[in-house]
């Protein structure tokens, strides 16, 4: 389970890579995604520290676990702010553009009656 856990690094860091690549990316979100490494660099010395001074696993000593987990959510908040922030700058921006403007119809000419046949 720990190797498929180190080699899951490898595509996030590639997913990181590419969402710093891609056009319109959020900065704030994207802090956010970073954010996750911590979690993960603190989780690991927190799951050794229960394992060698509790003799059990992270998931099993409350208080490692809860500081732990206080990183991921940290960094859910900082993802979901970000994407929270770019919608409001995009509906901003659309509220401020003008509304396109209907041209006037062209007024349709009235058509000729008999009265207007009769010479």
């Amino acid at each position: 389970m720990n190797t498929l856990f180190a080699l899951s690094l490898f595509p996030y860091l590639a997913f990181l890579w590419w969402l710093g690549k891609a056009p319109g990316m959020p900065q704030l979100a994207l802090r956010g995604f970073y954010l996750l490494l911590r979690f993960v660099a603190v989780s690991i010395p927190a799951g050794l520290y229960a394992l060698n001074h509790y003799g059990t696993s992270l998931a099993n000593v409350d208080w490692l676990h809860g500081g732990a987990e206080a990183f991921l959510t940290l960094s859910n908040i900082v993802v979901v702010l970000g994407f929270k922030r770019a919608l409001d700058q995009a509906e901003q921006s659309r509220a401020a553009e003008p509304l396109p403007t209907a041209e006037p119809l062209p007024t349709a000419e009235p058509s000729p009656t008999a009265e207007d046949n009769a010479f």
